[in-house]
């Protein structure tokens, strides 16, 4: 059965941390078992690895093309691995899929952590040491011998399984919507797409690692349901996103924004929220110079790290959601709780931060595959560099001495005034729709998807006109409105949807 991501992108775009991948050339059983082993114990809580087999690696990159494995071994090679799975101790078995590579065929082999950790394996699969069982950890991208102190940091890990990885015992997974999970592993390019109409609910959750159990009680994992729930907010009071503008320095006009829904289109939501909303260019010329001076009033790069950064490390265990403040002078991106030690208020000023531990790495995998968030410890560089680059003041970093909260602070540019930055929605020409045909088009989607076909009908046309093509071309460049098959803009199933920007502004036309 497919595994949940894209194999081609997971071999050669990095979208996973190298000490969560190993490249094996060919098929060794022992070397097979033990990495098994020690993803399955997610000693950083990282979210367990792959073996991909059939590639060989040099410094840690995947070679390409692969060398791949022969077609008439890989079911032997499949029953082996179901064989000497058994020598973990307590049971564990990774997923499986065979993926074709230019050609070549590999085997991939994710192993999320366990469910009952800490996991120790034989030292060898055959003679006496088969009897002889340790526990193995991944150390950067090697599986060793757990030594003395890292056994005892193992044994303190069986009571602390992330939130994310948790099963939920107050939902079912009844609570999924396929739709979601559909549009996710279309997006990502997963063959487990093409699999859906042959695979019942149960067996499609269970395969993609968000829900656990016998099939006469099986339920969801939290991060299935922050992930693909219509409203994870009723399963966590902090999974939404509110965002805040000031529309004066004492804090006494605002207006507020609920950004709720599956966590990833919460993300993609609010940024193209602000995108439109709040991002603003200044274009100053210079004289005696070709080339005018252009810059923003916050570099929407550097917003979204930060929100995706908010998104990705808050407590869902927490009743507080992630905050962004839109104010004259800067953003606020607030989010509870702080960071993990060791990092610390002291560590966050440093260029480079180095976290040991994840709060949340099944959410962060998920959304690593959508693009929406990297690898550990490069988001605060990142912003730095985004913010130098439009000509910013450097970011600030701040969480106080016990880690309550987490604080980002983007300033705004030097050369925008406080009075260029009011929030000013209802003067902006591009803010809102400039025809009346643009108005009924996203009067017609707020309470369905419809197609081109269907949004005509509606108008009374007998035919797609040019008209609408062009409005809802420009409709789609604003950001009021987007597609539902992203990835297939000709497909003939394809269906317009409204943004979270046009149902902010639905409530003013």
């Amino acid at each position: 059965m497919s595994l949940p991501i894209n194999i081609e992108a997971l071999i050669t775009q990095n979208i996973i941390e190298s000490e969560r991948i190993e490249f094996k050339q060919g098929w060794n059983p022992q070397v097979i078992l033990h990495s098994v082993c020690a993803f399955a114990n997610d000693f950083n809580n990282l979210g367990g690895g792959y073996l991909v087999v059939g590639i060989a690696e040099q410094d840690g990159q995947a070679i390409i093309p692969p060398i791949g494995l022969e077609v008439s071994k890989l079911d032997a090679i499949q029953k082996e691995l179901l064989q000497i799975c058994h020598f973990i101790s307590p049971h564990y078995f990774p997923v499986v899929e065979v993926a074709v590579i230019q050609g070549r065929h590999v085997l991939v082999i994710w192993c999320p952590p366990g469910d009952t950790r800490p996991y120790k394996s034989a030292k060898s699969i055959s003679g006496k040491e088969a009897q002889t069982k340790l526990y193995y950890i991944r150390r950067l991208s090697s599986t060793v011998i757990a030594s003395d102190a890292d056994l005892q940091r193992l044994l303190e890990l069986t009571a602390k399984v992330p939130f994310d990885n948790r099963i939920n015992h107050h939902a079912s997974i009844d609570d999924f919507n396929l739709t979601h999970i559909a549009s996710f592993l279309q997006q990502v390019k997963s063959a487990l797409y093409e699999e859906l109409p042959k695979l019942s609910l149960a067996e499609l959750t269970r395969n993609m690692g968000v829900a656990r159990g016998a099939d006469e009680d099986i339920k969801p994992l939290n991060v299935g349901l922050l992930m693909f729930s219509d409203e994870p907010y009723q399963h966590f009071r902090g999974a939404r996103i509110e965002l805040i503008e000031y529309q004066d320095e004492i804090g006494d006009q605002f207006r507020e924004t609920y950004f709720t829904g599956p966590i990833w289109k919460q993300l993609i939501d609010v940024m193209q929220y602000i995108k439109h909303q709040v991002i603003k260019e200044q274009v100053i010329k210079v004289q005696g110079q070709a080339e005018a001076l252009r810059f923003y009033n916050f570099p929407f790069e550097a917003v979204e790290e930060a929100v995706a950064n908010a998104v990705f490390h808050k407590g869902y265990d927490k009743q507080n959601p992630v905050e962004i403040n839109v104010r004259h002078d800067c953003i606020e991106v607030l989010s509870f709780p702080g960071p993990l030690p060791p990092v610390d208020q002291q560590m966050l000023q440093r260029e480079k931060v180095i976290a040991r531990d994840c709060r949340n790495s099944r959410l962060g995998d998920f959304l690593k595959e959508l693009r929406l968030t990297e690898g550990r410890g490069t988001g605060l560089p990142k912003i730095r560099r985004f913010m130098a680059r439009n000509g910013s003041p450097a970011p600030i970093f701040e969480t106080n001495p016990d880690n309550v909260y987490f604080l980002t602070i983007l300033p705004i540019h030097g050369r925008f005034t406080r009075e260029d930055n009011k929030l000013q929605l209802e003067s902006r020409p591009e803010s809102r729709p400039e025809s009346e045909l643009a108005r009924k088009v996203l009067s017609f989607l707020v309470d369905a998807e419809l197609s081109k076909s269907e949004l005509s009908e509606k108008l009374g046309h007998k035919a797609i006109s040019g008209e609408l093509n062009k409005q809802i071309k420009r409709l789609l460049k604003q950001g009021f409105i987007e597609r539902t098959i992203p990835d297939k803009p000709s497909s003939r199933l394809q269906k317009y949807r409204l943004t979270a920007l046009a149902t902010e502004l639905n409530k003013t036309i």
